[in-house]
């Protein structure tokens, strides 16, 4: 169980696994105790007292207090010779993250000392964030809580760390343009996304009602953080990572969802639709067939960052992968899609597999078929790419990026940019629904009150 006090402190105590403050609209959080330690509600909100104050609180009450400075060893024995069992040693055997204490800036300060105008893509450390834990015998996930953002504690033995058992996405949410709340875009294509990946990687997921409800208690608590309409959003990013120990090579038997946010700009250095230069990799491989490149879990992006930094210190934004059995096929650069248009047909690598299946990508493809254009999934050769008339990225971190340049086999080719291009119409098309500055005719937007 925890508390947040009227410092606005949560106070974390592990309970069998369940130990996250739910906040409520007053200066205190909403506690749940269970009845054997009722008592126990006085004492929590005495703790602040100053240590002089202690003098006037029952013997039995003093004793308490200075058990919980000592991560409670003698409080919790009690338990355990009540018939509980002893909540040390639940707290310790169990393999679920525990979270540590983390004491935040006021949160009546708007976004704390934020340059809106200069916010690129780092992480910035919000208020809150929402946990909701499954063991994998039941598969499924109990109601999640809100925490303060800190950090969390894993066995060296889970199944994240020793096999890379995780997921994550990713999504945004904008600031209306009335005020009047926030705007999702479209979560619950996250959630699906999400589930198809837990299933590959044989994990269980939060139901889509869950993940939605957890992104959107997550926006509400950390809304001093969303950045002004029209100088970023605040990111969202869900983990799904098995958090249960196990030595030997199988699924985790316990698996934690979490939602953190950040409030972020720009994806690239060049800035908003400023056109970047790409280089196409010839020697590593993002994905191969039968592997898990068509899903969004964990392992799939640090073996692409040798390549990427590579590509970064010859001045390059990004890099460009072949498909790995043909090596003449392009697939998607680091962490985002791609589209190459000549004359009225758009095309963009086929998802079999190897491709992740973006929301961004799918969203575009609609939009582009909506102002006419043939838009084609296939195979996209090498000689589709340099003979295009305009290249452009997407993606959620990266919204719809234009390619000024693509260098492949030391030869630059370049594209058409600026603002009459296909790319800045369907980047001013998608951000004006998310943003809800023009009507929602696709449904594919969700308010936050």
């Amino acid at each position: 169980m925890a508390v947040l006090s009227s410092a606005r402190r949560v106070l974390p105590w592990a309970c069998n696994g369940q130990a996250l403050a739910r906040v409520s609209g007053g200066a205190l959080g909403t506690v749940r105790v269970r009845a054997r330690f009722a008592w126990l509600r006085k004492l929590f909100f005495v703790c602040h007292f100053p240590m002089s104050n202690m003098l006037c609180l029952p013997a039995s009450m003093r004793m308490g207090m200075r058990s919980i400075g000592a991560h409670s060893m003698s409080l919790l024995d009690m338990q355990g010779r009540s018939g509980g069992g002893s909540l040390l040693q639940s707290r310790w055997q169990s393999s679920l993250p525990q979270l540590d204490r983390v004491d935040r800036c006021d949160e009546e300060n708007t976004g704390g000392d934020i340059d809106w105008d200069n916010l690129g893509f780092g992480l910035t450390p919000t208020d809150y964030m929402y946990v909701m834990r499954c063991p994998q015998a039941s598969g499924v996930f109990a109601r999640g809580e809100l925490s303060r953002y800190g950090n969390v504690e894993l066995s060296p033995s889970s199944g994240v760390l020793n096999y890379g058992q995780g997921l994550f996405e990713g999504l945004k949410a904008y600031r209306r343009a009335d005020g009047a709340g926030y705007m999702l875009f479209r979560p619950e294509e996250n959630a699906r996304r999400m589930q198809a990946g837990a299933e590959r990687m044989c994990m269980p997921a939060p139901s889509v009602e869950q993940f939605v409800h957890a992104v959107k208690q997550t926006v509400l608590a950390n809304t001093r953080w969303v950045p002004p309409q029209g100088k970023g959003a605040l990111y969202i990013r869900p983990l799904l990572i098995g958090s249960g120990a196990i030595l030997g090579l199988a699924p985790a038997p316990e698996y934690t969802f979490m939602i953190y946010a950040s409030p972020v700009g720009t994806y690239f250095k060049e800035g908003i639709m400023s056109a970047i230069h790409l280089l196409v990799e010839e020697e590593f491989h993002r994905a191969m067939p039968g592997g898990t490149g068509g899903v969004k879990t964990i392992t799939n992006y640090a073996p692409v960052l040798k390549a990427q930094m590579d590509a970064k210190s010859k001045g390059f934004a990004d890099v460009l992968y072949l498909d790995s059995v043909h090596k003449r096929y392009v697939e998607e650069a680091s962490s985002c899609n791609l589209f190459v248009l000549k004359g009225g047909t758009l095309a963009t690598p086929a998802t079999a597999g190897t491709i992740l299946p973006g929301i961004t990508r799918r969203s575009i493809i609609e939009l582009a078929r909506d102002r006419g254009y043939r838009v084609e999934e296939r195979l996209v050769s090498i000689d589709d790419l340099v003979g295009a008339d305009e290249v452009f990225c997407t993606g959620t971190a990266v919204g719809v990026t234009p390619v000024s340049t693509v260098t492949y086999k030391g030869t630059r080719y370049e594209f058409r940019t600026g603002e009459d291009t296909l790319s800045r119409k369907l980047y001013d098309t998608l951000t004006s629904i998310q943003m809800g500055l023009a009507e929602d005719k696709k449904g594919w937007t969700v308010a936050i009150d």
